[in-house]
């Protein structure tokens, strides 16, 4: 049974471990999905439950589906089966709050349009992306708690004194997302180059293994394709992940008359055990302030 045959939190991965148990042989011999510390106690015991008395979700799942119409059937490839597992894990074990906000894109894309010349001198693209890269990265200098890690035992949040940004990038062969290092060192341009060349190495499958992982948050942009709002799901270790849909012109009341504003979507799902609503709402703040004003973050 492979590794991605379970699901178990941090602490029961840490507790088998000091024990010296292997949970794929915990897996197999119970039929559980999910494995709870008292598992790892019966199987220490020599108590493991069997399949027949403990069934697992996935015996309830297990239909005929072509007793029903015509089926086709497309194996998941070990990218998509990593994924499933971790993502499954994540949501079934993490307290998870997502908060929607919006920003005024307004002057963002003005000073977009103001250095469209300097980006064809460099020959690059300065997308709205490098600018949520940059407030992201100040906004996680500023924010610590959103820059850190629960440790396995849930009892210690490791602050980082770097800044790793993730972005998730679409490709034909599954979700990747390669990261940016030192993000909080970077500038615009630095950073619209690299969002570049790693989403063109994602697509040809070239990115190196120690480009992935280690991100002290990730961001996953739908808004090139649609949509108005989603719950992205934290991917531990990080403790927050950043959603980003398409703008949208909405009314905005202001000098006693409605004025047309482009306004992004923005959902910011977080771990509540060690980030409570009030930093979240502050946190959004902050990132909206720097996205309205982007000289903020050039000065």
């Amino acid at each position: 049974m492979s590794t991605q045959s379970y699901i178990a939190s941090p602490s029961v991965v840490a507790h088998a471990g000091r024990n010296g148990v292997d949970l794929s042989d915990v897996a197999r011999k119970s039929g559980r999905l999910n494995l709870a510390r008292e598992d790892v106690d019966s199987h220490l015991n020599g108590k493991t439950p069997t399949a027949s008395a403990m069934p697992t979700l996935n015996t309830y799942w297990d239909v005929d589906h072509a007793a029903f119409g015509p089926v086709s059937h497309e194996p998941l490839s070990r990218m998509a089966r990593v994924a499933s597992a971790n993502l499954a894990a994540a949501n079934a074990m993490i307290p998870q709050v997502t908060h929607h906000d919006r920003a005024d894109m307004r002057r963002l894309a003005a000073f977009r349009a103001s250095q469209k010349t300097e980006a064809e001198r460099r020959g690059l693209r300065l997308t709205a992306l490098a600018f949520h890269v940059k407030a992201l990265a100040i906004c996680l200098q500023e924010f610590e708690r959103f820059n850190a890690s629960l440790s396995p035992d849930g009892e210690t949040l490791v602050l980082k004194h770097y800044v790793h940004i993730g972005i998730a990038v679409d490709t034909p062969h599954g979700l990747m997302v390669p990261v940016i290092r030192y993000t909080d060192k970077k500038g615009l341009w630095q950073i619209a180059a690299d969002i570049t060349d790693l989403a063109a190495r994602a697509q040809m499958r070239k990115i190196r293994p120690d480009e992935m992982g280690g991100a002290s948050m990730s961001i996953s942009n739908l808004g090139g394709i649609g949509g108005t709002a989603f719950t992205p799901i934290v991917n531990p270790p990080e403790l927050a992940i950043l959603g980003i849909t398409q703008t949208e012109t909405v009314p905005v009341w202001e000098n006693e008359c409605w004025t047309p504003v482009p306004m992004t979507p923005l959902d910011l799902s977080y771990d509540h055990r060690v980030i409570n609503g009030a930093d979240a709402a502050r946190f959004m703040a902050r990132y909206v302030r720097l996205l309205a004003d982007p000289r903020r973050m050039v000065i």
